[in-house]
């Protein structure tokens, strides 16, 4: 598989990879390998970031549109996401709200008896 594949399959954003994993395609078994016993690199990447878009978001509880809404259109590591946490912007705290009036409402949908 393609390298951009094998990175999100492991949660992590390609670029901050080492070249060699950027370069070369991936095969199932070697993705299970880095699941299963990951290098030293890979566990850093997830432990410290940066973080792909998707990650970012789910961390800080909104969407991948609200971080664009907010500005954010770069991958953040975690001491940048722990400041936004600790302090939150206001874009923040009205993202969250609205991500989470979205999720209720799709709960919502999903209650409703179906009609026949």
């Amino acid at each position: 598989m393609k390298p951009t594949t094998a990175a999100s399959k492991l949660g992590i954003y390609l670029p901050a990879a080492p070249p060699e994993f950027q370069r070369s395609p991936i095969t199932r078994d070697e993705l299970t390998a880095l699941r299963e016993d990951p290098p030293l690199w890979l566990s850093q990447l997830r432990r410290q970031g940066p973080f792909p878009r998707d990650v970012v978001a789910g961390k800080l509880g909104v969407s991948r549109s609200g971080l664009v809404r907010g500005g954010i259109d770069t991958a953040l590591d975690a001491d940048e996401i722990g400041a936004l946490i600790a302090d939150p912007p206001a874009w923040l705290i009205e993202e969250r709200d609205r991500y989470r009036a979205v999720i209720a409402e799709r709960e919502r949908l999903k209650q409703r008896p179906t009609r026949r």
